[in-house]
């Protein structure tokens, strides 16, 4: 198992946000948490990402636990997190964006290496790469988020609401990125309200309601189950 969350309790002052909340990820998996708003989604990656403390509980990552590190820390053993609504540096390039991705990567080399991908993966980011990002469209704001997660190589992507705001064109082919990007070796937890989307490129998911998870298993089932077909896929 690559990443681990066992039984972990979060809280926001005195609201209990997280209610005994596991989950896994094993390598090479797309696992998908799926929910409403406000259900603890965009909690649950920022305690794995060390943005928030958890109350009780452990995460494990490779089988270390990381609950108590620093996210820079947590960004070195190999998790990166793309954040919901991208948090770009408007203006600054996109060039310059990828570049703070790096920011904990020494080897230069490896940092030309990575930007190649990201721009192989995204062709209008090279095309667009001296332009500033609060320039970029919508779809392309979000292709550099993710290129700049991917900057320092994560072992574990996190992705928070990637298709969020975006037309089914461009939604489409950030879902294709996101397999493409598994297919290298990657693994990803992907934060989604799109559901049929997120179902149909992920092996397993869980779904999250009110800070607790109410079902789990794999994608293929769970997109024919009938609680979630009526409460997220909006047909009977």
């Amino acid at each position: 198992m690559l990443l681990s969350v066992e039984n972990i309790f979060v809280h926001y002052e005195r609201a209990l946000v997280l209610n005994d909340v596991t989950l896994s990820l094993n390598e090479g998996e797309i696992v998908a948490v799926l929910g409403s708003n406000g259900a603890g989604k965009t909690t649950l990656l920022r305690s794995i990402m060390g943005l928030k403390r958890i109350s009780q509980g452990s995460i494990r990552f490779m089988g270390k636990e990381i609950q108590r590190l620093p996210p820079h820390e947590i960004v070195k053993m190999g998790i990166t997190l793309c954040p919901e609504r991208r948090r770009l540096f408007p203006e600054m390039s996109v060039l310059e964006n990828l570049e703070l991705g790096a920011y904990l990567c020494r080897d230069i080399n490896s940092v030309k290496k990575t930007i190649e991908f990201v721009f192989n993966l995204f062709p209008i980011l090279k095309e667009r790469k001296n332009q500033l990002a609060g320039t970029l469209s919508g779809g392309e704001q979000q292709m550099l988020a993710i290129g700049r997660a991917l900057m320092s190589n994560p072992k574990v992507l996190m992705l928070d609401e990637p298709s969020l705001g975006l037309s089914p064109i461009v939604k489409s082919n950030i879902f294709k990125s996101i397999k493409e990007i598994n297919s290298e070796g990657v693994s990803i937890l992907l934060v989604e309200q799109d559901a049929v989307s997120a179902l149909k490129i992920s092996d397993r998911a869980y779904v999250l309601e009110n800070g607790k998870i109410v079902l789990e298993g794999e994608s293929k089932d769970l997109i024919n189950n009938k609680t979630v077909r009526r409460a997220y896929l909006g047909v009977d």
